[in-house]
């Protein structure tokens, strides 16, 4: 059984497909058919939806991919749909703007720019343009309207009025304690199982006793195995209810993330402490999906092509992982075993993630290179960290790729070729050829192998000449496309 809010309405749901989508529990069990299914892939934003919830006494709203968002998900929160907008007998000014700056073009993916731009409302304060990119990244217009869109965003963040959301966030927020207690939740139907633990110790158990089980945390990548390769998920043991696994902490010589911390939340905790990592997060496929997807699952997933996992490894990441009451820590570089294969034993689990802070004598950078500036998969991600002495001697190295092997991988024989070196044009060269040592790239759809060497050769070369001030602060923070 799982409770939650559709809209003020509460909703208990005792009977249902735990591998039931949001978008399609909308749309078939309630018959809101506002929301639209683009692509079932989280990529084109027609879905979005908004889920509020509960912090500090507080109402926090986040937009998701409403197509690749199990219902398990919405266990506690409240669920807003491009229907619920409407106040009273007049629309919601987020879409009378979407009207009046003629933004709606033919119409199909209206509803969820209405969803992106309602909840950036509600998270802004005044009008900022980079905000409201960032916000409307995930929600691609087919017609081409981007101008008045963003015209339509400007004004519902520059002249907010106060709506039925915010009148009734006190009782909003009653509801939604009254049904938060201990108590574990299961979703059942059909041969499909959810479990929805509270705590880590009762996670830790059920993962012992079921080790065949998915673990569930943001699912941004787990639902494409429904929603596009028709695989049964039997039993999955759903996450986002451990208070515990999104914990996050300073430390005096580092950060401590749990790992099921979305993305979004890492990049808030740690722009102050490493500037370079929050902001290519910033490009890390849209702000929905970073909403949902987590540190944790980025890195257990294993891919070669993740974002997160190059920058941990440069900067000499630590996990901590639990199975049953065995807690362990173990480098990142030791987790990435093979293709799609880590180092967690049956059962066990990543509990957080320990990024040192960056001293004063490091210097990390990172960037991808993509088709596309945003929600796109890297071709190549590259993430460097020298240290150097006070004369210029290169004292420790940590490079790290994505995109180039079949795990996120260190170049080491690269790393090598620089320490004990100062940083100049020559020991450059000899780093770059010691690359052709580290790596035999594979072509394919997203980049030829001879690009992918190439393109990380360059960045290296971009990353000495961010060093060396032959690159002014602009370009060294600028994207790269």
């Amino acid at each position: 059984m799982i409770q939650f809010l559709l809209n003020q309405t509460l909703v208990t749901e005792q009977s249902l497909d735990p591998e039931t989508t949001v978008l399609n529990y909308l749309r078939q069990n309630q018959r809101r058919c506002g929301t639209k299914e683009g692509c079932a892939s989280g990529d084109c934003g027609a879905c979005t939806v908004t889920l509020g919830r509960v912090e500090a006494g507080k109402m926090v709203y986040e937009t998701v991919n409403s197509c690749i968002t199990f219902v398990s998900s919405l266990q506690g929160k409240q669920l807003i749909a491009v229907e619920h907008l409407r106040q009273g007998d007049e629309l919601h000014e987020v879409q009378k703007a979407l009207a009046t700056c003629h933004a709606s073009q033919c119409g199909f993916c209206t509803p969820g720019f209405a969803m992106s731009l309602f909840t950036l409302q509600k998270n802004s304060e005044g009008w900022r343009r980079q905000e409201a990119e960032q916000a409307l990244a995930g929600n691609l217009c087919r017609c081409t309207g981007y101008r008045p869109i963003i015209d339509a965003a400007r004004q519902v963040c520059e002249r907010p009025q106060p709506d039925s959301f915010a009148q009734r966030e006190a009782q909003t927020v009653a509801k939604l304690m009254a049904i938060h207690n201990g108590e574990e939740q299961e979703l059942a139907f059909n041969g499909n199982r959810c479990l929805l633990p509270k705590s880590l110790d009762r996670l830790a158990e059920l993962l012992l006793a079921h080790p065949e089980a998915k673990l569930l945390a943001g699912g941004t990548d787990l639902a494409l195995q429904v929603t596009q390769s028709y695989k049964p998920l039997p039993l999955v043991i759903a996450l986002d209810q451990i208070a515990a696994l999104k914990a996050c902490r300073e430390e005096e010589q580092a950060i401590v993330l749990g790992a099921g911390a979305s993305l979004q939340s890492c990049a808030t905790l740690l722009r102050p402490h490493i500037p370079a990592f929050a902001q290519v997060l910033e490009r890390f496929a849209s702000l929905q999906i970073r909403n949902r997807g987590t540190l944790g699952g980025n890195i257990a997933n294993g891919s070669p092509i993740g974002d997160t996992p190059p920058m941990l490894l440069a900067l000499n990441a630590t996990l901590t992982l639990q199975r049953g009451s065995q807690i362990r820590t173990l480098p990142l570089d030791e987790f990435f075993v093979d293709y799609r294969k880590t180092a967690l034993q049956p059962g066990e689990f990543i509990l957080s993630i320990s990024v040192p802070k960056v001293t004063a004598s490091q210097h990390f950078r990172a960037w991808k290179v993509s088709k596309r500036l945003e929600d796109d998969i890297s071709a190549v991600f590259g993430a460097f960290m020298l240290e150097r002495d006070a004369d210029g001697r290169v004292t420790a190295a940590r490079i790290a790729f994505g995109g180039m092997a079949a795990t996120p991988k260190r170049a080491v024989h690269c790393e090598s070729a620089l320490v004990g070196k100062p940083l100049t044009q020559q020991s450059l060269a000899l780093a770059c050829r010691a690359l052709e040592q580290d790596f035999t790239p594979l072509s394919d759809f997203r980049a030829s192998a001879a690009y992918r060497l190439q393109v990380a050769k360059n960045l290296l070369r971009r990353y000495h000449a961010s060093l060396t001030e032959e690159l002014t602060l602009l370009e060294v923070t600028d994207y790269v496309q």
